[in-house]
């Protein structure tokens, strides 16, 4: 089966400067549920890969951050599909963790559990996401929602391989295009 990974914050749900911090606060963005369990029936398995730095901040618990990915998997079933895993950091940056995007210990991660992750697509909205998309030689893909679109405007001032890197306005339109060039992702 092939892979997918995506980000959450601005790319499945959402995103706040104030973090998203509850059950409550947590809101999917249009099409995204949607686009996960297109690619669920398609065949791929979705896993994510996310910072959640507010654990060690101390503005949500574990508990929490569970609830809040009950509630996605949950709306991803109703809509006829499943996220295979979630991987998540909840360090802060000044922590020196290996797994804090941009850091590699996530992707790493999702290495050992799912085999060889080169050339998998790397849904995110961040240029950590990128960048990391980048360092494991998995596909770039930047979607315009949550920082998408300041990312976009940062791109020419990093040492990203822009020539691999495909931009799309939100995850529903980045699934309907891999979905229709039958990508491997």
């Amino acid at each position: 089966m092939p892979l997918i990974i995506l980000d959450r914050d601005g790319v499945i749900n959402e995103d706040s400067d104030a973090y998203i911090k509850s059950v409550s606060e947590w809101h999917p963005i249009a099409g995204s549920i949607e686009a996960i369990a297109k690619l669920s029936r398609a065949g791929y398995s979705v896993v994510i890969a996310t910072n959640q730095s507010g654990i060690n901040r101390g503005f949500f618990s574990l508990d929490e951050l569970n609830a809040m990915h009950n509630k996605m998997r949950e709306l991803v079933e109703v809509a006829g599909g499943s996220i295979d895993g979630i991987y998540f950091c909840p360090h802060r940056p000044e922590e020196g963790c290996t797994c804090r995007k941009p850091a590699t210990g996530l992707l790493d991660a999702i290495s050992e559990d799912w085999g060889n992750i080169e050339g998998v697509a790397f849904i995110g909205d961040s240029l950590k996401d990128l960048l990391l998309a980048e360092k494991k030689h998995c596909q770039p893909i930047l979607v315009q929602t949550g920082k998408g679109r300041k990312t976009q405007s940062q791109l020419e001032n990093t040492d990203l391989n822009l020539s691999q890197l495909r931009i799309f306005a939100d995850l529903a339109a980045a699934v309907t295009s891999i979905l229709a060039n039958n990508t491997k992702a």
